[in-house]
């Protein structure tokens, strides 16, 4: 199967083009030779080679690779089907022809579409066919060599008149549209493909704008190219040689509309011949020497809209033109300026550092229709120039005098200013809002960096925008602009009162004003306030943002580290999110806030007084707040409560109908009444944590009848005895920690495994207890349905041994045993032993457990997990469990038999175990789908023993040792 990419050419063009070539010469860089791409005469071809196609190819995202270039040649060789075919070179099409075979619905034989693209890289296949409609697919027969021409003469075509043919070609309005989207430089490229796409590309609407900026043209190039296009209506050039090509550009270019020149010298002749462009609107001059000798130049055009000279290096400028509506200078050096622009809109001389005074007054005062003046930068100016200019310029709506430091607004009167800016005006002071305030069509004000500021007072109804950054000394703003939709108040060290009316303004942001104690707002809607680090703010901010406060729109607030805040009180019904996160001064909290759905009290450690009546919050946490005393909460949607670490609080009251997750850890005056109140309350909860809350006894747990859902309960380390209320109404109780509770007596847990209670649970932490050997052996013989039991440092564990028969119990000298099944003097064992659903057991710490033997006659087929760590007396471990997965017998420093029969485990820990490696070998070989290993710091293990280990057990990935760690 073969692939080409043919040009259909007659060899006659063929032999012309290549001599052509050798003329002409390769052409090496495609951004820096436009003419070169186009200086042939019209009807006259330039060499296709394969270097060319492969523009062709990058244009379609398709590449080949160098082995590729010999079938170029050979699909284009003298003699090929595709050199003898005769058309007009104005119709020619790219080919590319494929082989390849699929099932032809509508028939029962195969068709073969020739296509092959052994050629290109494999990521660059097609998935399909049709992907390839740029090119002509040629539908072959079962041989699949036969090719069409455009005149229907083909090398084979008895052959093809029986076969259907799918051609797709790529018309020329096909081509315009997509050459449409390229610029310049890809256009010269593209018009290196073929005939084609060169007359495509050549289209005199893809030559409108003709851009020469940064590019080494030669005249000669420039003026074939202008001849060429001479209906271009744009000409960007920049370079030193760009008076000798805008000359040209003038005399052939006659309906050019937009000239752009950029760094280099323009003479006074191209002045003098700019007239001569008729047709042009706009001039741009960018960083460029104007005039040759004389001290002045003389822009004249009739119908000259646009002019720009920036940057440019000229002694005296004199503008005339009666049509021109914009004129930029900007940063240019001249000394005098002239205008006689009657239309003009726009003047921008901003940073003209050399214009004096008077020449600034006289430029704007002679263009009367002037609405935007940009004098940034000018040093010079004066009040009276600006009094000058609102005089004869009465329609001025945007004035921007920024550093400039000799105005200072006094008696000047602009009524239709609508943008000002005055940033770094050492002039301007309170004085100067008198001005200000006659600008009653004032809509954005910026008055950054002005030093000398110490209060503004501004009633401005269209006022939207204003901005106050670095004014260092201004200490009062009182501002009433009906029309206010942003302010931007920052790093005004001094200011301490603002005064806000506004009916559009929706977001205030003043973070860090130190100073800053009085605030009052006016704003209809204001919907999101944040007032961060304003350490100087009082509680009197309460009276501003609860109802009646001049906000009714409120949703938002945020008073983070406000730390002169005592006392907070928000009575607010459009309140959604509060934020008080480090105002650690807040001794008292009370919100009436019945659509307040988010609240952080972080770093609120002082707050003793908490009120949340009515609240719409779903979630709180108040576990950072550990000297909260009383707290009252009235929330209809509240699902999760934490009061963990509340360890003063003495008196809550909760109506939380929906409330499903309590966690009141390290609550120590939590009392029997307020546990009793709450759960009468709160009927839904599911959650219930009291871990360390010793003031809970009989009568809290009785409380705990008034919650049927009640699935999770957590009274570890508390000073409970009788557990007998939990066992009575806690039926659907799943999840059971009694952790660290000493004064639990041998018989609290009886009624679990000899009455049957708590049915459902699943889940028992006995960790840290004083129960006896017996009361533990008889729960775990009972409590089958168990699937989780910790019993971690529990001094009275002994010896697991789940190994029996009848009638006869394996003992140890002087250690009691620790039997699932219960004393056969007491219990009668069946020869059936239930199957148990524990599925991880956890005895850490366990100081006298001596040996652990789980048989296979255990029935202990759920065990997953079993952790033994840290258990420093243990010597000998024997477990035969189907199912058990991971065990962890780290620190067992006594550690010296270990017998497995654990097909399915895949994780075993012996760290710093004093076992030597002939048992952990022994151990592992029965251990086929064991993957990790640890056996760090045990010193009875070498180097040496990692091999032996991997072939005990092939499948093993990870081996952990502190000698050498090693991975498969």
């Amino acid at each position: 199967m073969n692939l080409w990419c043919c040009l259909c050419f007659n060899q006659k063009e063929k032999e012309e083009e290549e001599e052509r070539c050798n003329i002409v010469g390769p052409m090496n860089n495609d951004e820096d030779n436009f003419g070169n791409v186009f200086d042939d005469e019209e009807g006259e071809d330039i060499n296709y080679d394969a270097r060319f196609i492969d523009y062709g190819r990058d244009a379609f995202g398709l590449w080949h690779s160098e082995g590729e270039s010999s079938s170029v040649n050979a699909a284009v060789a003298p003699g090929s089907p595709v050199a003898d075919e005769s058309r007009d070179s104005s119709h020619k099409r790219a080919k590319f022809y494929n082989e390849c075979h699929f099932d032809d619905p509508t028939s029962s034989s195969k068709v073969k579409y020739s296509m092959d693209y052994g050629d290109f890289d494999a990521s660059l296949r097609p998935s399909h066919v049709n992907c390839y409609g740029d090119f002509a697919l040629v539908c072959t027969g079962e041989d699949g060599n036969g090719v069409e021409d455009r005149e229907g003469n083909d090398s084979d075509s008895s052959q093809l008149e029986e076969q259907e043919v799918v051609r797709m070609d790529l018309t020329d309005d096909l081509l315009h549209m997509v050459f449409s989207f390229l610029d310049q430089t890809n256009l010269c490229r593209a018009a290196r493909v073929c005939k084609q796409w060169r007359a495509a590309s050549t289209h005199e609407d893809f030559w409108k704008n003709l851009n020469f900026e940064n590019r080494d043209i030669s005249e000669e190039q420039f003026e074939d190219m202008c001849r060429r296009y001479p209906n271009a209506t744009a000409l960007s050039i920049s370079g030193p040689a760009i008076y000798l090509l805008v000359m040209k550009a003038i005399s052939l270019l006659r309906n050019l509309e937009v000239l752009t020149l950029g760094r280099g010298q323009i003479g006074d002749a191209f002045f003098l011949a700019l007239p001569d462009c008729s047709m042009l609107r706009k001039l741009n001059i960018n960083d460029s020497t104007l005039g040759n000798s004389i001290q002045e130049i003389s822009v004249v055009h009739e119908k000259l809209c646009h002019l720009e000279l920036t940057k440019c290096r000229v002694m005296r400028i004199q503008v005339r033109c009666p049509q021109l509506k914009t004129l930029s200078l900007k940063r240019s050096n001249m000394a005098q300026v002239v205008l006689n622009c009657p239309l003009l809109h726009e003047l921008d001389i901003g940073s003209c550092h050399k214009l004096p005074d008077a020449a600034i007054r006289a430029a704007a005062t002679s263009c009367p229709q002037l609405v935007s003046l940009d004098m940034r930068n000018c040093s010079c100016v004066s009040d009276e120039t600006l009094r000058e200019i609102a005089q004869h310029c009465p329609n001025l709506g945007f004035l921007d005098a920024s550093y400039c430091p000799n105005i200072s607004l006094e008696s000047v009167r602009l009524p239709m200013l609508t943008i000002l800016r005055l940033h770094s005006c050492e002039g301007i002071t309170s004085a100067s809002m008198a001005a200000i305030a006659h600008s009653s069509m004032l809509e954005v004000l910026e008055l950054d960096n002005c030093s000398l500021l110490t209060s503004v007072s501004l009633d401005l109804p269209r006022l939207q925008n204003i901005r106050l950054v670095y004014c260092r000394k201004l200490a009062d703003l009182n501002l009433r602009a009906i029309s206010l939709s942003s302010i931007q108040v920052s790093n005004c060290s001094v200011l301490h009162r603002i005064n806000i009316t506004s009916n559009s303004l929706q977001k205030l942001a003043l973070q860090k004003q130190d100073s800053l104690t009085t605030l009052a707002l006016l704003c209809q809607s204001l919907q999101e306030v944040d007032l961060s680090e304003c350490e100087s703010l009082t509680n009197s901010i309460c009276d501003v943002f609860s109802n009646g406060g001049g906000c009714p729109m409120l949703k938002s607030l945020v008073l983070d580290n406000c730390e002169s805040l005592t006392s907070v009180r928000f009575t607010s019904t459009s309140l959604i999110s509060l934020s008080l996160g480090g105002c650690r001064a807040i001794t008292t909290l009370e919100l009436t806030c019945p659509n307040l759905e988010k609240v952080i009290l972080d770093g609120c450690d002082h707050l003793e007084n908490a009120s949340f009546c009515p609240v719409g919050l779903q979630s709180l946490n108040l576990g950072i707040c550990p000297k909260l005393n009383i707290l009252r909460i009235e929330a209809m949607l509240m699902v999760s409560l934490e009061l963990k670490g509340c360890g003063g609080l003495s008196e809550a009251s909760l109506n939380c109908p929906l409330l499903t997750s309590l966690d009141a850890s390290f609550c120590s005056q939590l009392t029997d009444d307020c546990l009793s109140a709450t759960t009468r309350a709160c009927p839904l909860i599911e959650s219930l944590i009291l871990m360390s809350c010793p003031s809970i006894g009989l009568d809290g747990l009785c409380s705990l009848q008034w919650l049927p859902n009640l699935a999770l309960l957590d009274l570890s380390y508390t000073f409970l005895v009788n557990l007998q209320p939990v066992f009575d109404s806690c039926s659907q109780l799943k999840v059971l920690k009694l952790q660290a509770c000493k004064f639990l007596t041998d018989s609290s847990l009886e009624p679990l495994y000899k009455g049957g209670a708590l049915p459902a649970l699943q889940e028992l932490d006995l960790s840290y207890g004083t129960l006896c050997q017996k009361a533990i052996e008889e729960l775990l013989s009972c409590c089958t349905h168990l699937t989780r039991v910790s019993l971690n440092g529990c001094v009275n564990m002994h010896d697991l041994n789940w190994g029996y028969s009848r009638g006869n119990f394996p003992e140890l000298p002087g250690v009691s045993v620790l039997s699932i099944a219960s004393s056969y003097e007491n219990i009668h064992v069946s020869s059936e032993q239930p199957t148990r659903l524990l599925q991880n057991l956890n005895c850490v710490g366990c100081p006298n457990i001596r040996k652990v033997f789980i048989p296979s006659t255990a029935h202990c087929s759920h065990l997953l997990f079993l952790n033994l760590s840290l258990s420093a007396n243990l010597k000998e471990v024997d477990v035969a469990c189907l199912n058990l997965c991971w065990l962890n017998l780290s620190h067992c420093s006594s550690l010296e038999v270990l017998k497995l029969e654990c097909p399915r485990l895949t994780n075993l820990f012996l760290q710093s175990c004093n076992i030597d490696e002939g048992a952990v070998e022994a151990a592992i070989s029965k251990c086929t789908l064991l993957e990790t290993l640890d056996v760090r710091f045990c010193p009875k293990i070498s180097s040496t023993s990692m091999v032996r280990f991997r072939a005990a057990c092939s499948g093993l990935k990870r081996i952990y040792s502190s000698l050498a760690t090693s991975s498969a």
